[in-house]
C-alpha cells in the first residue's frame, strides 16, 4: 500500500534557505508547513501534529536544540522525528550536541538535495514504523480487553453490546453484529463513533442464514468478506451506514450458528486492521460459544435438580403450604437442597434438607434420603428413628458427606407439632404478630451416630412456621445472626398471602450464590359445626 504524503514543518529564519528547504521537501512529495522561529514551531507542532520538522539549530528567539527538547519532552509529541539542520554548527561535537538533545538526524550545510530527500524518507520511515508498531500494541491491548470483557459477559445481549463498542472504537468505524442465542431470537447490535455506545434493534429473522450462506454454506470456520452497502442495510435495518461493509463471520462447530461481526468498510482497512477484525470476531464466536453452552448445561442442571424434588405436593387438609425451590444463579452444578411434604394418615410430615457441596453427587446423595425418608415413613411414624435412619444411611454408604436436616409432624387438627433437626437452621414459629426461632438441634447428619432428640410443641390456629435452607441467607460481608433477624422481621407482617410472602422474601435476599429451598405452612381456623 502506498504511503500517504508526509506533512514536514520546515523552521528557519532565513527566507532563502527556508524555500530551497522547502521546495525540496514539496519535490518528495510531501506538504510543507513553514515557521521563522522556534516559539512559532512550538506552537505549530502543538496544533497540528506534522509528521516529521526539519529544524535549524540557529533561530532568533530560541535555539533549534532548545525547540528539539521541548517536542520531545512532551508526551503528545514525542515521536515526531526531528531533523536538525546548520550551516554554522556543523563540527562533531555540534552534531552530537543535537542528537543528544533529541534530534533523530543531524545534517551540516551544505547539503546535496539527494542526501536531504534520502534523509527525510528514512527518517519517515522509521517514524511511520514506529506509529504501526505503536497502533498495533494499543489494539492488541484494547483487543485484550474487549475479549476479557466478552468473556466475563453474564447475557448474550451484555456480551453483544461489548463486542460491538469494542470493534467500534478500536477500528474507529461504524459497526454491527449479529447471533442467535439458544432462545432463538436473534440479537442485533450497533455503534458508531464517536459515542461507541451499543445500540440494539429487530434484526431480520433470516439474518444470519442468508449471511451464513454468502460466505460458509454450511461449513465451520471463519471468513472475512465484503457485504454491500444495500445487503447490511437489508440485514440490518436503520443502520446508519456511508458505504460497504467487511463482515466476519465465524462459526465454531458444524450445526451450530455463526457470529457475525461487521465494520464499515470506507477507507479500506489495512492488514492490521483487516486482522484485528478477524481476531474480534473469533473471539465474539468463541465466547457466543461458551455463554450458549453455559445456558444449555444451566437448563440442564435445573431440569435435573427439579426432576429430583416434588412435582407437586399433596392435599393438606387444614394446611395452607407454600414452597419455593431457587437454583443459585451462577452456578451450572447441581446442589443438594431438598424439601418433602408426605401425608401420614391424618398427620403430615414436613421435611426440608441440605447435602454439602455442589455437584452430582451431592443431588444423588439428595435424592436417596429423601427416596429413604419416603420409605421408612411406612413402617414408623418415629421422628428421632427417622433421623437416625437418615444418618445411619448417610454413614453406610457417602461416609464423607454430611447433611443438615429438619422433620417435623403435625396434626392440622390439633396443632400438635413433632420436631427433629439434625444440624439445620432452626424452623421459625410466627403468630400473632410475632416471630421466633425454636431452638438449635442436634448434631447434623453424617458425622457420628447420634440419638436425636424430639421436640413437641403446639402450633395454635392461624399460626405458621417456615423452614429454609442456609442458601437464602449465607453472604460473605454479613453475619449469619444479622440475616436470621432480617427473615424474623419480615416474617411479623407475613400478612394473608403465604405466597406474596415466599415472593417477598426471596425477593429481599436476591440473586444468591447458593441454591435455596423454603416451605412455609400455615394452620388454618377449623371449621366450627353445630349451634
Amino acid at each position: 500500500m502506498k504511503e500517504r504524503a508526509a506533512t514536514v514543518l520546515v523552521v528557519d529564519d532565513t527566507p532563502t534557505k527556508l524555500y530551497i528547504l522547502s521546495s525540496w521537501v514539496r519535490r518528495s512529495g510531501h506538504q510543507v508547513v513553514q515557521a521563522t522561529g522556534g516559539l512559532e514551531a512550538l506552537a505549530k507542532v502543538r496544533e497540528l501534529r506534522p509528521d516529521l520538522v526539519v529544524l535549524d539549530v540557529r533561530l532568533p528567539d530560541i535555539s533549534g536544540y532548545e525547540v528539539c527538547e521541548q517536542i520531545k519532552a512532551d508526551k503528545a509529541t514525542a515521536s515526531i522525528p526531528v531533523i536538525q539542520i546548520s550551516g554554522a554548527a556543523i563540527t562533531p561535537a555540534d552534531r552530537a550536541h543535537g542528537l543528544e538533545r533529541g534530534a533523530d538526524a543531524y545534517l551540516a550545510e551544505p547539503v546535496e538535495p539527494d542526501e536531504f530527500a534520502a534523509t527525510i524518507e528514512a527518517t519517515l520511515r522509521y517514524y511511520r514504523a514506529r506509529q504501526r508498531a505503536e497502533r498495533m500494541a494499543e489494539r492488541l491491548a484494547a483487543l485484550t480487553e474487549v475479549t476479557l470483557s466478552m468473556n466475563s459477559a453474564e447475557t448474550f445481549d451484555e456480551l453483544l453490546a461489548i463486542a460491538v463498542e469494542g470493534a467500534c472504537r478500536i477500528l474507529g468505524r461504524p459497526a454491527g453484529t449479529l447471533a442467535l442465542p439458544p432462545d432463538g431470537r436473534i440479537r442485533r447490535f450497533s455503534a458508531k463513533p464517536p459515542t461507541n455506545s451499543a445500540v440494539s434493534k429487530p434484526a431480520a429473522t433470516n439474518a444470519l442464514l442468508s449471511l451464513s450462506a454468502m460466505s460458509l454454506g454450511s461449513s465451520a470456520g471463519t471468513q472475512v468478506f465484503t457485504v454491500p452497502a444495500a445487503e447490511w442495510t437489508k440485514l440490518m435495518p436503520d443502520t446508519d451506514i456511508n458505504g460497504d461493509v467487511l463482515a466476519m463471520l465465524c462459526r465454531t462447530k458444524l450445526g451450530r450458528p455463526p457470529a457475525c461481526l461487521g465494520v464499515e468498510a470506507v477507507p479500506p482497512l489495512d492488514a492490521d486492521e483487516s486482522n484485528t477484525l478477524r481476531q474480534l470476531g473469533q473471539a465474539l464466536a468463541l465466547a457466543v460459544d461458551a455463554l450458549r453452552a453455559y445456558a444449555e448445561e444451566h437448563a440442564i442442571a435445573l431440569t435435573l435438580q427439579r426432576s429430583l424434588l416434588p412435582a407437586q405436593l399433596p392435599e393438606t387438609p387444614g394446611l395452607t403450604i407454600s414452597w419455593r425451590y431457587q437454583p443459585a444463579v451462577d452456578n451450572v452444578e447441581v446442589g443438594g437442597d431438598f424439601y418433602e411434604v408426605l401425608r401420614m394418615g391424618e398427620r403430615v410430615l414436613i421435611a426440608i434438607g441440605d447435602v454439602q457441596g455442589h455437584s452430582l453427587r451431592a443431588a444423588t446423595v439428595m435424592a436417596e434420603l429423601r427416596h429413604a425418608l419416603r420409605a421408612s415413613v411406612i413402617g414408623t411414624e418415629d421422628l428421632g428413628a427417622l433421623m437416625a435412619l437418615l444418618n445411619e444411611v448417610l454413614r453406610r454408604y457417602h461416609p464423607r458427606m454430611t447433611a443438615t436436616v429438619c422433620l417435623l409432624i403435625i396434626d392440622p387438627s390439633t396443632g400438635e407439632m413433632e420436631v427433629a433437626n439434625a444440624g439445620h437452621i432452626p424452623l421459625l414459629l410466627i403468630h400473632g404478630g410475632e416471630a421466633g426461632y425454636h431452638r438449635l438441634g442436634n448434631l447434623l447428619l453424617g458425622v457420628a451416630q447420634e440419638t436425636y432428640r424430639v421436640d413437641r410443641l403446639t402450633l395454635p390456629e392461624e399460626g405458621s412456621v417456615l423452614l429454609f435452607t442456609d442458601g437464602l441467607i449465607e453472604d460473605r460481608d454479613k453475619l449469619l445472626d444479622e440475616s436470621l433477624e432480617v427473615v424474623r422481621h419480615l416474617a411479623e407482617r407475613t400478612g394473608d398471602d403465604l405466597e406474596l410472602f415466599c415472593d417477598r422474601l426471596i425477593r429481599r435476599f436476591g440473586a444468591r450464590e447458593d441454591d435455596v429451598a423454603l416451605v412455609m405452612f400455615r394452620r388454618e381456623t377449623a371449621r366450627r359445626t353445630g349451634p
